[in-house]
C-alpha cells in the first residue's frame, strides 16, 4: 500500500546515539510531504482527465459507429434505390417497346385496311366508267339510230293535226 502524506508526516524515527538533526530531518519531510502532495493531486487530476478523455472517446467511438452503419445503410439504400431505378427503367422500356410494337401493328392493319379500301374503290370506279361508258354508248346509238327521224314524222303530223282542228 502506498504511502500517504499523513503516513510520511506521522513518521517517528527512533534516536540513536549522535542521530540526525532533529530540525533538517524535519524540514527534509516537510518537503517531501509537499512534494509528495502535489504529485498526489497531479496523479488525481491526470486520472480525472484520462477518465473524461475515456469517455469522449467512448462518445466519439459510439458516434464513428454510429456514422459507419449510417453510411453502410446509405450505400445499401443508394444500391436499392440504383436497382430499383434500373428494374423500373427496364419495365418503362418494354412498356414502351410494346406500345411502339402495338402502334405500328395498328397502323399497318389500319394501312392495309385502307389500301384494300383504295382497291374497292378503284375497282368500283372501274366498274361505274365501264356502266356510264356504255350508257353513254347506248344514248350515243339511239341518237345516231335512223328510227329517230321517223319518230320526228309522226310527232309533226300530230302537231300539225292538233293544230289544225284547234282551228
Amino acid at each position: 500500500m502506498p504511502l500517504t502524506p499523513l503516513d510520511i508526516h506521522n513518521k517517528e524515527f527512533t534516536r540513536g546515539f549522535r542521530g540526525y538533526d532533529e530540525d533538517e530531518v524535519n524540514e527534509f519531510l516537510d518537503q517531501v510531504i509537499k512534494d509528495y502532495e502535489t504529485i498526489i493531486r497531479e496523479k488525481k487530476e491526470l486520472e480525472e482527465r484520462v477518465r473524461s478523455m475515456e469517455e469522449r472517446l467512448g462518445h466519439f467511438s459510439n458516434l464513428e459507429e454510429t456514422l459507419n452503419k449510417s453510411i453502410v445503410i446509405a450505400q445499401e439504400t443508394a444500391e436499392d434505390v440504383k436497382h430499383n431505378a434500373s428494374k423500373e427503367a427496364r419495365l418503362i422500356l418494354k412498356e414502351a417497346e410494346k406500345n411502339a410494337d402495338r402502334i405500328i401493328n395498328d397502323s399497318l392493319a389500319k394501312s392495309r385496311k385502307i389500301s384494300m379500301e383504295i382497291e374497292e374503290l378503284k375497282k368500283q370506279a372501274a366498274v361505274y366508267r365501264t356502266r356510264f361508258r356504255m350508257l353513254i354508248e347506248a344514248q350515243l346509238e339511239m341518237l345516231n339510230n335512223e328510227d329517230w327521224d321517223g319518230l320526228s314524222a309522226p310527232v309533226e303530223e300530230e302537231e300539225e293535226r292538233h293544230i289544225e282542228e284547234n282551228v
